[in-house]
């Protein structure tokens, strides 16, 4: 795949990714990606716009539909809506990763997660190798707290985390290294606005 048609970095920089199938997205994935930036002192945030969710039976909205309704969503400067997985080939986060890494060398990738998606971690192919190639910025969603943090991530990870006082740092370490914030929160899901009809 020709690397004009990626999102553009320079070696130095680091890059919060943030994603999911975005089915629909919402106010609450803005919300999260702005905190993100903020408290983990990132420069960019890349949406990746999955082409579909491995772990859900039922496709998403055609990745089309999903990318329009994100760019229209977005109007902050340095959060980027992609379709890079779909750009690149790959259907798994962790070979997502390796593939950017090996793409934008010298850039540093933190990968960023709702506090739901660290409870159910561990059914994730390679979850493991993800915690060990790239630091991890978990941000907390109603409901998730306590779960995530008693998550079999967490508890397999426990030694590599870092205070949230050190969230800025989160991006320069080497992995393994998580951090997990309290932000203040948005109470929206994909699953509900679907359930309400209000997504074709």
């Amino acid at each position: 795949m020709l690397r004009h048609h990626l999102p553009f970095a320079v070696p130095g920089q680091t890059i919060g990714l943030f994603g999911g199938s975005f089915d629909p997205p919402h106010g609450g994935h803005v919300h999260v990606s702005r905190e993100a930036l903020k408290r983990f002192g990132l420069d960019r945030v890349w949406w990746l716009v999955s082409p579909g969710n491995p772990l859900k039976a039922r496709g998403p909205a055609p990745l089309a539909k999903r990318l329009a309704a994100a760019r229209a969503l977005v109007r902050h400067p340095r959060i980027e809506v992609t379709d890079v997985e779909a750009q690149i080939g790959t259907r798994y986060t962790a070979a997502t990763l390796a593939r950017l890494r090996a793409l934008y060398p010298g850039v540093r990738f933190v990968w960023l997660m709702g506090a739901d998606n660290l409870t159910q971690f561990h059914h994730w192919q390679d979850w493991d190798q993800i915690m060990c190639n790239v630091p991890v910025g978990v941000l907390a969603r109603p409901g998730d707290r306590i779960s995530a943090r008693t998550s079999v991530a967490a508890q397999r990870f426990r030694s590599a985390k870092i205070p949230a006082s050190a969230a800025p740092l989160l991006g320069r370490l080497d992995a393994p290294a998580w951090c997990f914030l309290n932000v203040p929160m948005v109470d929206l899901s994909s699953s509900a606005i679907r359930a309400r009809g209000d997504w074709g």
